[in-house]
């Protein structure tokens, strides 16, 4: 007699009950690996040229380590043959022996437990039986189904469940008499046969150090029961993550290699937790779509093995910790990052979760504050005309600036979390923290910076140009050509997506309207710069000193006054009204403005004057027609960017005054 079978004569079986929730355990993992090779199969069937699976991770994972069942297992799918409305599957009579016997294992230790009896002997028997009929080599559609689909419609009557959601229950209540059961808890983990003498309590010690070192982000939502047991030479760690049955996360050590499996009803989520557990180590592989009717509205859920390998004991404890860190983040993610899908893209409201992750301060506090209620309320009182009616927090600020905003509001809810401060409290923190990004975003006048900026490179191209005597290389003209055509078709660019904002919201009219007189002097140096070119093209004749000194002096004229152009617009930043950084009326930054201003204003005098020096020069020089026609072309259009130019300073002169509140 067996020592077991002794004390279980003497009618102690709760003795027993550790050894039996083990093999439950994984008897549960060999129930989900044949279920999963069953719809493989009834899939490789279906298909006229199936592709080859390798399922030989998820065999190892549940623990079927022989290889006679290891190989009869991965070669069965490729065994299914469709015939008509069923699949012809010659070993569906073992495998359904292989269910039916792992399928009393599992439920042994719930059925000596008066408290389950009551709820799962009838429906384990039901299943019991149906299992052992199966002894044909068919399984049709409604067998199919009835073994796997995912619809609760029965109310827990025997036979109104399937298979699959027997053995989810079944799982779910051993995890309960688990926790029961347990000697001894490490740092909130229920454990019991772990190896007194080994790692055990440390690695379990180290999955909780970093599951509680975040727990506290999932506020008062449920989830992160962790349990661990010794199973030979594995130590198993399992977590339920939260509520929903099909989403599960199991750890298997041995030695310094650690084996996680994970299962998602949600794609983008699965994809979200690989990228974090790459940060720590993990190596996927063995990653499959499924689907089953019923479950996840019929869409596919996704299960996947994900491997570690660490070079002592003390990595392998980081490990732990960093993957027990990251699990909170998964608890109420979609709901996240559909709300986040109001104010910018699919890609965008990841990255932010992710961010929120990595700055550990997660989603669940924001959700709790009023997630997309807080930002909406942010966005209406930050005035008329600033959002319309369907406009998208990235239409308006840009998609860098709104995914910054929205992830410094996640981290503005845990703070306020952390500190039990009222959601009123947070509600105007993330108005005026909007505020701030907005009046950094809308009224220092970037777009109308970065215009200026390329108004100056071409200005300084032609400048240049002539006095390195580009006009006698073809070649060093049409690269100069090209550059400046670039630059003016960037400047455009520039100039349209203000006018579009303008179209959207009032208050860029202004601003759109010197980017407009911004743009005519883009366009007169990109046509002086084209001009060169052409100049370039043999037609410099008579162009000695007299021509080129005048011409030079014109374009050097012209790039002084974008230069102080581009100063008027730094000044202007300081200057007072919504728009300004500063303390808004300083004598100095006023005085420098003005006097920037001024200086445009005396350099396009000076290009009128100019423009007839250059004109008298070519008369006196030139002989040749289109040598002449060309290097007045040129000279005006250096001109006309400096006549812009200058009504360019005017406009900015009426918005700097109307800042400061003071009339033009």
């Amino acid at each position: 007699m067996e020592k077991s079978d002794a004390i279980e004569s003497l009618g102690q079986t709760s003795l027993l009950q550790p050894t039996r929730v083990r093999a439950a355990l994984q008897a549960n993992d060999r129930l989900k690996l044949y279920l999963t090779v069953l719809q493989a199969a009834a899939a490789q069937a279906g298909q006229a040229e199936p592709s080859p699976l390798d399922l030989s991770r998820e065999i190892a994972a549940a623990g079927v380590t022989a290889a006679a069942d290891a190989d009869w297992l991965h070669d069965l799918p490729a065994t299914a043959r469709s015939r008509g409305q069923a699949v012809h599957l010659p070993d569906l009579p073992r495998l359904a022996r292989g269910l039916h016997d792992d399928l009393l294992t599992m439920a042994r230790p719930l059925l000596d437990d008066a408290t389950e009896q009551a709820v799962f002997a009838q429906r384990v028997q039901h299943w019991a039986q149906r299992l052992a009929a199966i002894d044909r080599p068919t399984l049709d559609a409604e067998l199919l189904k009835a073994l796997t689909h995912g619809h609760r419609g029965g109310h827990g009557q025997p036979g109104s469940d399937s298979l699959h959601l027997t053995v989810m229950d079944l799982h779910k209540a051993l995890n309960r008499l688990a926790a029961r059961l347990a000697a001894e808890t490490v740092d909130g983990a229920h454990v019991w046969q772990l190896d007194a003498d080994g790692p055990d309590h440390g690695r379990v010690a180290a999955f909780m150090r970093g599951l509680n070192r975040t727990r506290g982000l999932k506020l008062e939502h449920p989830g992160l029961d962790t349990a661990a047991t010794r199973d030979g030479e594995r130590l198993l760690i399992q977590n339920d993550i939260g509520t929903n049955d099909a989403h599960v996360l199991v750890l298997q050590v041995q030695g310094l290699h650690i084996t996680l499996t994970y299962s998602d009803l949600h794609r983008q989520r699965f994809a979200f937790f690989q990228k974090l557990l790459a940060e720590v180590g993990a190596q996927w592989s063995g990653v499959t779509s499924r689907t089953t009717e019923g479950l996840n509205r019929g869409e596919a859920y996704h299960l996947g093995t994900a491997s570690f390998e660490a070079p002592d004991e003390a990595g392998l404890q980081q490990q732990l910790d960093g993957i027990g860190a990251r699990i909170v983040f998964l608890i109420d993610w979609n709901r996240a990052r559909k709300r986040l899908l109001a104010f910018v893209d699919g890609e965008a409201a990841v990255a932010v979760l992710t961010e929120g992750a990595r700055r550990e301060c997660g989603h669940m506090a924001w959700l709790q504050a009023g997630g997309e209620r807080l930002v909406w309320n942010a966005m209406s009182a930050q005035g008329e005309g600033v959002f319309r009616l369907g406009d998208r927090l990235d239409d308006v600020m840009g998609a860098a600036a709104a995914q910054a905003l929205l992830v410094d509001l996640l981290a503005l809810a845990w703070q306020a979390a952390q500190r039990r401060q009222p959601v009123a409290l947070v509600a105007d923190e993330a108005r005026w923290m909007l505020a701030r990004r907005l009046q950094g975003r809308l009224g220092q006048m970037d777009l109308l910076e970065e215009h200026a900026a390329l108004c100056h490179a071409l200005a300084q191209a032609v400048r240049d140009g002539l006095t390195h005597g580009v006009h006698h290389d073809a070649d060093a003209a049409a690269q100069l050509a090209a550059r400046a055509k670039t630059w003016e078709r960037q400047a455009d660019h520039l100039v349209m997506r203000a006018r579009a904002l303008a179209e959207r919201q009032p208050q860029w009219q202004p601003l759109a309207r010197l980017l407009e007189r911004s743009d005519d002097v883009a366009d007169a140096l990109e046509e002086a710069a084209f001009v060169l070119g052409m100049v370039a093209d043999g037609h410099h004749h008579g162009w000695g000193g007299p021509v080129l000194a005048e011409l030079q002096a014109l374009a050097g004229a012209v790039l002084t006054a974008t230069q102080d152009h581009v100063k008027a617009l730094a000044v202007v930043r300081s200057l007072g009204g919504p728009a300004g950084a500063g303390d808004g009326g300083e004598a100095a930054d006023r005085d420098e403005f003005l006097a920037a201003s001024w200086r445009v204003l005396q350099a396009e005098r000076q290009c009128d004057t100019l423009l007839r020096s250059v004109r008298r020069a070519l008369a006196r020089e030139v002989r040749d027609a289109a040598s002449l026609l060309l290097g007045n072309e040129l000279a005006t259009a250096l001109e006309q960017a400096s006549d812009a130019l200058l009504a360019l300073v005017y406009g900015l002169r009426e918005q700097a005054f109307q800042r400061a509140g003071v009339p033009a």
